[in-house]
């Protein structure tokens, strides 16, 4: 039996020497397990719990309820889904007195110790079972404070819960309760709708009755003459063919109806709407354009097929609201509203007020985006280097599909920047799409992906790629932080274990991305910096006596951990080789990356396995194979043969073939998947942890393109052997 499984299971019984079969099957499988599902769009109230800008919900119940008298509690209720039984990491932060509930359990009570210091964090682990968890969060009001900040430990790592009733299931948030003297008799918990729970009635999602009885438009937009505003809806017509539907409702102000992109009724002044339309069969888009004319602003409008009503559905499918009309506006009167246009749901659109989004008809309600995709529309660093690999082999197979598949993915991390940037704004801080860069303060936010949006635009037309480039290249060159000699450093973090420490990570969070921007534009700072990068982490992270680097240097001990980490290792021979690739012929510092380009290569040619692996910990063979720094191994050491960076080249030629065939006997199955993946990491002084704590994943993002890329680069080596 093999490390990971039975040899007859491996890639190698089933394809032997055939590289294209190994790539066509991890491509295809990554790609059939991660279909390009849209976003999940929710209704999102304003007025609730927000989560703040470290993605935690954070709510002062005494700017809510600023009558609310000391010693009395508020219930907050949510509900979190977990795939499999587990636990929960979850951070609190105490105002004053808070009881935390998970299924009817206590699972968190606070102290005198814990609500003395209400900016701190206290961590706690939550049990929670496969499918639904109701959480209820307990706060009472004392002279000192009353609420407190919940949720994730830290907002890289970023989850969110639901409203837990069926009145606005689907919906983010918290359900609360106003003040109450004594506490409840009985905790809600699943099928407890709102008129049983009582008390749960905050945020309020009804109208009062004076703003019932307005046009929707007027509530939602006030009252600007001459401003402008849509609704939209989509119609599900059953007849075949083209049939006769009518139109049927009333109107304040001016209006026109679209329906399929065509315009089915006008009427200049406040009426009914009442029309016969011919329309086809199928889903069809319905959008109604009205004016504020100085009085009531809205409409209501039906669709009848004779006398049954036409169903109309949410066009973006929100759910936490059974509504089917979603609204955007208030637009300058003298705007040129382009109704086909305002149906891209990645796009803020400019208003009166400034850019805007579209809204529910309830206060303060919005439609809100969400990327509950694991792995496709996403913007972080492991999907990063997975595109990557996933390009070069969906060309070297000749697959179209599959390239199309990236395009799609990265375009869509293109178009929902600017409103990510405006949801962050928006909402708090904390945004449903790219959490990343849109709270960008690491090289890990921005580098790898960036780096990869320029290697597919490259091959492929990315719409607005350069606006995200340029605006990743403004962090790296301009924000991100650095030692006094200009290298990268790791400070003033969310993630606070990281403080103050250098990564052998970050070369590659950074150079691969320089060196495409020096490409794109010519400018020759952004590839001396890359380059300058390697003198300065070598200074810090070198182990001479090995010839290979430690994973972390920690600046408040002074010192490098001392563990060289196999992938941290292949982080730093992988982004060499990226520069060398690149780097001007007379470039000055050319020679001395050379000379380290080889003294790494020898240093891990050394430490390879009988097997054909490299290990977790390099210098440690009793800790397990692991796949993605044997990939990059490989990948960097056919490099160096094709390009001659190499001097003697023939024992890295057969290290190439020997890590290849290993990964293909132990590390990659006959159905595709990846093992021996090292999860991500932390750091450590002790190897131990390495070996023992920081264990590898199935299909794990941080190898699967580099397994590719390994691939990829064996295929052009045995087609440089042949000339």
């Amino acid at each position: 039996m093999g490390f990971y499984f039975e040899n007859h299971d491996s890639m190698y019984a089933q394809t032997g020497q055939d590289i294209d079969r190994t790539l066509a099957c991890i491509v295809h499988r990554f790609v059939g397990q991660n279909p390009p599902h849209p976003f999940t769009y929710r209704a999102y109230c304003k007025r609730g719990i927000l989560r703040d800008r470290e993605y935690r919900y954070r709510v002062d119940f005494n700017s809510i309820f600023p009558t609310a008298q000391n010693e009395q509690l508020v219930y907050a209720w949510s509900k979190y889904w977990s795939e499999k039984p587990g636990e929960l990491k979850f951070d609190v932060t105490c105002f004053g007195p808070i009881t935390i509930y998970c299924n009817g359990a206590t699972v968190f009570e606070s102290d005198i110790f814990t609500e003395r210091y209400s900016d701190t964090r206290h961590t706690i682990f939550i049990p929670v079972q496969a499918g639904w968890n109701h959480l209820v969060v307990r706060c009472k009001k004392t002279r000192a404070g009353f609420g407190g900040a919940f949720g994730t430990w830290l907002g890289k790592l970023s989850y969110y819960f639901l409203m837990p009733t069926p009145e606005r299931d689907g919906q983010e948030g918290w359900i609360f309760t106003a003040p109450m003297a004594e506490p409840l008799a009985q905790l809600p918990g699943p099928g407890t709708g709102e008129h049983k729970a009582g008390q749960f009635c905050f945020p309020a999602n009804h109208w009062d009755a004076r703003q019932a009885k307005q046009g929707q438009l007027q509530r939602l937009y006030g009252m600007t003459p001459g401003a402008q505003a849509v609704g939209w809806t989509k119609a599900l017509l059953s007849r075949p063919g083209r049939a006769t539907y009518t139109l049927a409702g009333r109107h304040q102000g001016p209006v026109s109806v679209w329906i399929g992109g065509r315009e089915v009724f006008r009427a200049a002044k406040s009426g009914t709407i009442s029309a016969r339309v011919q329309l086809p069969f199928g889903d069809q888009d319905v959008q109604v354009l009205s004016t504020c004319a100085g009085k009531d602003w809205g409409f209501e409008l039906a669709l009848r097929d004779g006398r049954t009503p036409v169903r109309l559905v949410n066009p973006a499918n929100v759910t936490g609201t059974d509504q089917p009309w979603i609204f955007l506006g208030a637009f300058a009167a003298d705007a040129a509203v382009q109704l086909d246009a305002l149906k891209d749901l990645h796009q803020v659109h400019a208003a009166i007020v400034g850019d805007t989004y579209w809204r529910i008809d309830a206060p303060d309600t919005w439609v809100r985006p969400y990327n509950e995709n694991p792995c496709y529309g996403r913007w972080n660093y492991p999907l990063g280097v997975t595109l990557y690999g996933l390009l070069h082999a969906a060309k070297a197979i000749g697959s179209a599909e599959v390239q199309q598949y990236i395009v799609d993915h990265i375009q869509s991390c293109c178009d929902t920047l600017k409103y990510a940037l405006w949801d962050k704004a928006q909402y708090g801080g904390a945004t449903s799409v790219h959490t990343l860069l849109s709270s960008i303060d690491s090289l890990d936010d921005c580098g790898s992906f960036g780096s990869v949006l320029l290697e597919v635009a490259q091959h492929h037309d990315i719409a607005g790629m350069r606006e995200v480039a340029d605006y990743v290249a403004d962090y790296i060159a301009n924000r991100q932080v650095r030692l006094s000699d200009g290298t990268f450093f790791r400070k003033n973090l969310m993630h606070v274990f990281h403080e103050e420490t250098m990564w052998a990570d970050d070369l590659y969070m950074s150079v691969p991305f320089l060196c495409r921007y020096y490409q794109l534009t010519g400018e020759t700072k952004y590839i001396d910096d890359a380059a300058r990068q390697f003198l300065g982490f070598k200074a810090r992270l070198y182990l001479p006596e090995h010839r290979v680097m430690s994973h972390v240097y920690d600046f408040t001990r002074q010192m490098a951990t001392g563990v060289p980490w196999g992938r941290g290792n292949g982080w730093v021979i992988f982004s060499l080789s990226e520069l060398l690739a690149v780097l001007p012929i007379n470039h000055a510092l050319l020679p001395e990356l050379l000379r380290f380009f080889r003294e790494l290569c020898a240093g891990y040619l050394a430490l390879q396995d009988a097997d054909g692996m490299w290990h977790q910990v390099l210098t440690h063979p009793d800790s397990y194979p692991e796949t993605s720094c044997t990939s990059m191994f490989t990948y960097a050491f056919a490099r160096g043969i094709q390009y001659g960076w190499l001097d003697q080249p023939e024992p890295y030629l057969r290290a190439v073939f020997r890590a290849w065939e290993a990964l293909n006997r132990s590390s990659i199955d006959r159905g595709g998947n990846v093992h021996g993946v090292c999860r991500g990491s932390e750091f450590s002084f002790t190897p131990e942890y390495y070996k023992q704590k920081l264990l590898w994943n199935l299909n794990d993002t941080h190898g699967i393109g580099i397994v590719l890329l390994a691939g990829v680069e064996v295929r052009r080596l045995r087609e440089f052997l042949r000339k």
